[in-house]
């Protein structure tokens, strides 16, 4: 489904992805896991076409979208849910989740779309006329995820959807992750949650300093010496 070959990113003389190769076949959830500036969220940006790779190839569903735009990308069905939530903070609920459609027209689907939102979130439906830059933690990762889903993507980016949310509300979140993979919908995941991220994941890539370091399936990787000491304190 998707499929990177040899991709190279850079900011500025800085090489921060270095010969990266991956792919996440349909209906997997494919983890990324490493260290602070491994080269993930770059990875994720370059998928969803906001970083212009410098050498490389992406392809989805057979198209070459290496360097194609981003509105491009979301038309194919690639979602991406940002790092820290980037909700649009001084729209409401309701208009965040209009942002995540504004590329469809289809408005009888959208219509259940959203309905099915608000049954799954009912916190976003009590709020859906409050400004977004006034939900809790918690309560803005809901609408981000919910925002990506809005598009009716094949494949969701998420980066970092754990961070700085409660223990409790980090396994509704990975809950959520779930669900969506079990409708379908293809998940790639940068976690720093390694052990989280593992258990979850039919496939998974170990990234250390912009290169593929190792690979294989959660369970495999759960049960590497190098994993286990370096990420999992074990």
């Amino acid at each position: 489904m998707l499929s990177i070959e040899g991709l190279v990113c850079r900011y500025g003389k800085v090489e921060a992805v270095r010969g990266l190769t991956m792919d996440a076949r349909q209906g997997e959830l494919v983890t990324l896991i490493g260290a602070n500036g491994a080269g993930k969220t770059t990875t994720l940006k370059a998928i969803s076409g906001l970083l212009a790779p410098a050498a490389g190839r992406i392809t989805f569903l057979g198209e070459d979208i290496t360097r194609a735009k981003a509105r491009r990308i979301l038309e194919l069905g690639i979602a991406h849910c940002p790092e820290g939530r980037r909700v649009f903070p001084y729209m409401t609920v309701a208009e965040n989740l209009e942002m995540g459609c504004y590329r469809r027209g289809d408005a009888r689907a959208i219509a259940t779309d959203l309905e099915a939102i608000y049954a799954r979130f009912p916190i976003l439906s009590q709020r859906r006329r409050q400004a977004a830059g006034t939900l809790s933690g918690g309560e803005q990762q809901m609408l981000a995820i919910s925002r990506a889903l809005m598009s009716s993507p094949k494949l969701v980016l998420f980066d970092e959807p754990s961070l700085g949310l409660a223990p409790t509300l980090v396994e509704r979140t990975f809950e959520i992750i779930k669900e969506i993979r079990a409708r379908g919908i293809t998940v790639v995941l940068v976690e720093q949650n390694a052990f989280a991220a593992l258990e979850l994941s039919d496939r998974s890539y170990v990234l250390e300093q912009g290169r593929i370091a190792l690979a294989g399936t959660g369970a495999e990787l759960l049960d590497n010496p190098h994993v286990r000491r370096a990420y999992l304190g074990a």
